[in-house]
């Protein structure tokens, strides 16, 4: 899809470069079509869990029992999506991306077919738990496969460009969903899903090489594995902005949580009315990640696109606060809440590629980390919004500002973390020297890692 066989020189130059700027020789249309399969991947999450919500009524009811067990298959989803990326993640570091990601597909296709024949909600519950290993499949592996082609401002950019599908997910999902649902079952969505699954088994199949040649595997050995584990979580450069992108995330899923109920019940949205809403924000996440796309790099660096961003949510998340508290028009309580989740198209791009420049060689077991924190963080964020007993615009912005104001306090602590982490820029550098790009003096690798590390 962006590489072919025969250009194996050209992929073997895309998969060791690390320069700032150019590290892939390939055409406009061959970057469009990748940036399509890797952000469909990453976006299967989304997609699987925001395509079912408006089904679920209909399927306690089908299925003869209770609202919470049909819930339970949103929980075992989520929960399945999380703890799996830490296992997709470093199996990949060692078997290259593709077969875990096609394994992962296989079993996500099958997952969806499982769910759309299930005879009890325990079936459904275990069908769900495949289709979670597949969507963990894809968003971690789409994530290193960029970071595998990719580095520096092209992998930024190219992250922002992934948010278009990312964005576009949670808008066109819960149309579609609830479309099926005026003329057939809630058993068609997850044949609609299988679908899916299947056409984007087929494109891994003919059009994605492998992006991770042999020789830079890792072991696939236990200690090994853990090792890097120990080293990611040691790294205060990685985790200062695996934290900042998770907490801004936790910010955004607490709104996705406790939005239906806080503008349906509390301020007398319809359905419909809703789905506009939720619609024209997860937009917001698409045009925000373009804008940040072209600005990185020619008008602002990675850092500097971060911190602004973080500084917005903050003062958005603030907003709806103010709004809740004060009870102020609903316009404006729903103009702070698009800022807020429109700068999640920017914080996810820029926090990830930074995250990820130190570690091209355990790209798929930092990208898997990654992953975990955000569900985690994302996850005790919504059950603590939900605390109280009832969610209301009150808890929701009070839990949206705590994230977001978190995320910009880990980034600014910066200064402190950095008086210890001379070593691990010099391991950056050494990692990047021993890969350097074609043409690339080495002063400029070192002077670029040391400002990215600023």
């Amino acid at each position: 899809m962006s590489i072919t066989h025969k250009d194996e020189q050209d992929r073997q130059t895309v998969a060791t470069a690390e320069s700032t700027n150019v590290v892939k020789p390939v055409n406009l249309g061959r970057r469009a079509r990748l940036a399509l399969l890797l952000g469909s991947l990453s976006a299967f999450g989304a997609l699987t869990i925001d395509m079912y919500l408006p089904a679920m009524p209909s399927m306690a009811h089908q299925l003869h029992t209770s609202a919470p067990l049909v819930q339970m298959t949103l929980t075992a989803f989520v929960v399945g999506l999380a703890l799996f990326q830490v296992i997709v993640g470093p199996l990949s570091d060692a078997w290259g991306r593709r077969r875990p990601l096609l394994a992962g597909i296989a079993l996500y296709l099958a997952g969806s077919l499982w769910c759309a024949l299930a005879p009890t909600v325990g079936h459904l519950i275990a069908g769900r738990i495949l289709q979670s290993l597949g969507a963990a499949a894809g968003a971690v592996l789409a994530r290193a496969i960029v970071r595998d082609l990719f580095s520096g401002t092209a992998m930024t950019r190219f992250f922002s460009t992934l948010m278009v599908v990312n964005g576009v997910a949670p808008v066109v999902a819960p149309v579609i969903g609830g479309h099926l649902l005026t003329f057939t079952t809630w058993r068609a969505v997850f044949l609609v899903l299988a679908a899916v699954g299947a056409v984007l088994l087929l494109a891994v199949v003919f059009a994605l090489p492998e992006s991770l040649p042999d020789a830079k595997r890792a072991p696939a050995h236990l200690r090994p594995t853990l090792r890097t584990f120990r080293t990611l979580v040691t790294d205060l450069h990685y985790l200062r902005y695996v934290l900042a992108a998770a907490l801004m995330f936790a910010a955004v899923f607490a709104y996705i949580s406790g939005s239906s109920f806080v503008l349906q019940d509390g301020y007398g949205l319809t359905a419909q009315q809703f789905s506009l809403v939720f619609g024209l924000n997860g937009l917001g996440i698409v045009l925000l990640g373009q804008v940040s796309g072209w600005l990185v790099g020619r008008a602002a660096d990675e850092h500097t696109l971060l911190r602004v961003s973080l500084t917005v949510a903050t003062l958005g998340s603030a907003g709806v606060l103010t709004c809740a508290v004060l009870g102020l028009p609903l316009p404006l309580l729903l103009t702070c809440l698009f800022v807020v989740v429109s700068m999640l198209g920017i914080v996810l791009a820029n926090a990830t590629s930074l995250a990820l420049s130190g570690h091209g060689s355990a790209a798929g077991t930092a990208s898997s980390l990654q992953g975990l924190l955000q569900f985690l963080v994302g996850g005790c964020a919504a059950s603590a919004m939900s605390l109280p007993g009832q969610v209301t615009a009150v808890a929701m912005g009070t839990t949206m500002t705590i994230c977001a104001a978190a995320a910009l306090a880990v980034l600014h602590a910066r200064r402190t973390w950095n008086t210890c982490s001379e070593r691990e820029i010099n391991r950056i550098i050494d990692e990047r020297m021993a890969n350097p790009a074609p043409g690339i003096p080495i002063e400029d690798i070192m002077r670029e890692t040391r400002a990215r590390s600023e």
